[in-house]
């Protein structure tokens, strides 16, 4: 079991920046991939960030140029670093990580409220 802790959550204003972090109890380097969700109210889990075992990132088109997404080997974390946000970007925001295609993990998700 990979057990993910996230952080980083909170209010914030339209046109400014969190970051959330994601500390893995292991080595995920080596991982499928890790990722960033996020689930409105009301609606579907949907993708936001990934980053593959190639390193190479790939972002939901509605979050592209704004958000960023990185991994550090020597913390075994994950950021999403998140610029410009809007009140749309708002909805709880999870960690996700695959060993392989069909083992994965996830964590227990942090809120994310964009507002004035």
């Amino acid at each position: 079991q990979v057990q993910l802790v996230e952080s980083g959550g909170g209010l914030v204003q339209p046109g400014g920046s969190l970051r959330l972090s994601c500390s893995a109890s292991e080595n995920i380097f080596t991982f499928y991939s890790v990722a960033w969700y996020r689930q409105a109210p009301g609606k579907q889990r949907d993708l936001v960030a990934r980053i593959l075992s190639g390193g190479v990132p790939n972002y939901a088109d509605s979050v592209k140029g704004r958000f960023t997404i990185s991994r550090v080997m020597t913390k075994n974390t994950v950021y999403l670093q998140m610029n410009s946000l809007k009140p749309e970007d708002t909805a709880v925001y999870y960690c996700n990580v695959k060993r392989v295609v069909t083992e994965d993990y996830w964590g227990q998700g942090t809120q994310v409220t964009v507002s004035s």
